[in-house]
């Protein structure tokens, strides 16, 4: 491209590094640059801004705080100790790897990929994340290779936020709590080996089970997912015994109330006699 530069009719360009080289200029002060070498020499000014066109970058800029390269024909968008506390909004679309490690990101958002169409891989280790949305890969969970949020301090993550992936996850180094939801999501997970093996308990519904990694959890036996069992179970033997009780004293209640009933027809029939008794007496003494 800078060769067409150097033949625009009426221009002369000095440094040929003016332009990258994809003809997108590298930034606004090398724009600038670029702006300065172009002088006129015969005919208008015109000829000269048609050439500077040239330079402007049509295509997908790079995030300010990032660096833009091409690695064997794809693009990579690397962003490592930048203090970024949030993934950056402007990320070329072309992006194949984005790296993200060694920042104070807390958070990935519904959709944070989803215009990236030709992301493959993410990390985003070393950060600050709590918390990961549902939808955080939503559009690009079935291209992505590898996702990497070691060192962070995730403590859960959805079961719907990662069981789309087709990547390779490394979770390693995060407080995590060792219950049902994480066993379950290992499960069907696809994990890096070296990121299993560094995965610790933080926290956890058996004591004994905290500060342990949680594949020795796992492989002496332990199921995370019983303790939630035999609550559910507990509350339904609770809920079925006082359900019993309440019909047990409907129809105690109901034998009481028919034993009253049938007491007081006996007795009604006996007063009878003596109430046409004083009628009749009544009557003789009028």
């Amino acid at each position: 491209m800078a060769e067409a530069l150097q033949g625009c009719p009426g221009t002369l360009l000095v440094p040929r590094s003016c332009c990258h080289t994809r003809g997108a200029a590298r930034g606004r002060a090398q724009l600038l640059a670029c702006r300065m070498t172009l002088t006129p020499t015969t005919t208008s000014v015109a000829q000269a801004f048609f050439c500077l066109l040239l330079c402007i970058p049509w295509g997908s800029s790079c995030p300010p705080s990032c660096q833009c390269t091409e690695r064997a024909g794809a693009k990579a968008v690397l962003c490592s100790s930048q203090h970024l506390q949030e993934i950056p909004k402007d990320i070329p679309r072309d992006t194949v790897l984005l790296k993200l490690d060694a920042n104070s990101i807390t958070s990935i958002p519904s959709n944070a990929f989803r215009h990236l169409s030709r992301l493959q891989e993410i990390d985003l280790s070393r950060n600050a994340i709590e918390h990961i949305d549902r939808a955080a890969f939503r559009g690009v969970a079935a291209r992505l290779r590898s996702v990497d949020l070691s060192g962070n301090r995730i403590r859960s993550i959805p079961k719907e936020a990662l069981l789309a992936l087709r990547a390779e996850l490394r979770l390693a180094n995060n407080p995590w709590h060792c219950g049902c939801a994480l066993q379950e999501l290992l499960g069907a997970a696809r994990l890096h080996p070296d990121s299993v093996r560094d995965i610790t308990c933080h926290t956890a519904p058996r004591h004994e089970l905290v500060g342990k990694p949680l594949l020795q959890a796992l492989g002496s036996g332990a199921n995370l997912c019983s303790v939630p069992r035999r609550s559910t179970d507990v509350a339904t033997l609770l809920a079925m015994f006082a359900w019993f009780a309440m019909l047990a004293a409907y129809l105690i209640c109901y034998v009481r109330h028919n034993r009253e009933r049938s007491r007081g027809h006996r007795e009604h029939p006996r007063a009878l006699p003596g109430t046409r008794g004083w009628a009749e007496s009544a009557s003789t003494t009028l």
